[in-house]
């Protein structure tokens, strides 16, 4: 089976080897037919396009490995991009897998890779979450979770949640920490901006146009605060959920390395209750 990376925009980034495996296909497994259908009449594929999608993975795998086992020659793609990656796919390719057939990759476009190379962002990683929860109070649960990453994270959302999204982001997020919106990538009317994550909001609503397509939003890496670095501030916030702050201020200590004064600042800080002896001293 061939997992098949198709463009999320722009057609010309199609490459010669996808489009070979698309014609060679008797059978094309895709997001939605409707989709992929103006793609196969684009390059005038023939293949039987059948749905696999989050709801009936399970019941298309055995189809494909069915199809397989007859044979024929099997495509796995999804409405724009890579399959299996914040898409449909990935129980097909497991099973697939397991039923003793091979899977090959044919490399194609990553709207998150895509993102990340025009973002400007200076960090050396970056964490894809894609997309955050559809409710709020869960959305800033999530966001909280990840707010002393200090590496670069990247999400994928939809024009009708990205008012909601960007103004949880703002709330929960440090105000100078740099976001890029990132809307219609490859597409006519592309759009890439870098701003502090405070002055995200006013952006989107200055122009209604800046709320439409699909959107990759980056958000540069935090940074550590007051002189305390962002792996000694996890392990704090780790242990401060399980012990008591004394406790927790002592064993972040010995496991980190970090000063004992800067580890109770930061528990401090966070809200947590002042210890009740002089650990801190």
């Amino acid at each position: 089976m061939y997992v098949v990376g198709t463009p999320i925009g722009h057609l010309g980034e199609l490459s010669a080897r996808a489009i070979g495996a698309l014609r060679a296909a008797d059978l094309i497994a895709c997001e939605d037919t409707r989709e992929t259908s103006r793609l196969a009449r684009h390059l005038g594929l023939r293949a039987q396009l059948i749905a696999v999608h989050e709801h009936n993975e399970r019941s298309g795998a055995e189809r494909l490995i069915a199809a397989l086992g007859d044979g024929k020659r099997v495509a796995l793609v999804s409405d724009a991009g890579t399959p299996a990656v914040s898409d449909p796919g990935a129980r097909v390719v497991r099973a697939v897998q397991e039923a003793g057939f091979r899977v090959v990759p044919i490399s194609g476009p990553s709207a998150a890779v895509v993102a990340l190379s025009a973002s400007g962002l200076l960090d050396a990683q970056f964490r894809f979450v894609g997309f955050l929860p559809v409710k709020s109070a869960a959305r800033r649960r999530m966001l909280e979770s990840l707010r002393d990453q200090d590496c670069a994270l990247v999400f994928y959302e939809a024009p009708h949640r990205i008012v909601e999204c960007v103004a949880d982001i703002t709330a929960v997020m440090q105000p100078e920490r740099e976001l890029v919106i990132a809307r219609e990538l490859t597409k006519l009317f592309e759009q890439i901006v870098r701003l502090p994550v405070s002055e995200a909001p006013a952006w989107l609503a200055a122009d209604a146009n800046h709320q439409r397509g699909e959107f990759v939003l980056l958000l540069s890496g935090a940074q550590p605060e007051e002189g305390l670095d962002a792996a000694a501030q996890r392990t704090l916030d780790i242990l401060l959920e399980e012990l008591p702050p004394s406790r927790a201020v002592k064993v972040a200590q010995a496991i980190t390395g970090a000063p004992r004064k800067l580890l109770y600042d930061y528990a401090m800080a966070h809200g947590v209750d002042a210890p009740q002896d002089d650990e801190a001293d």
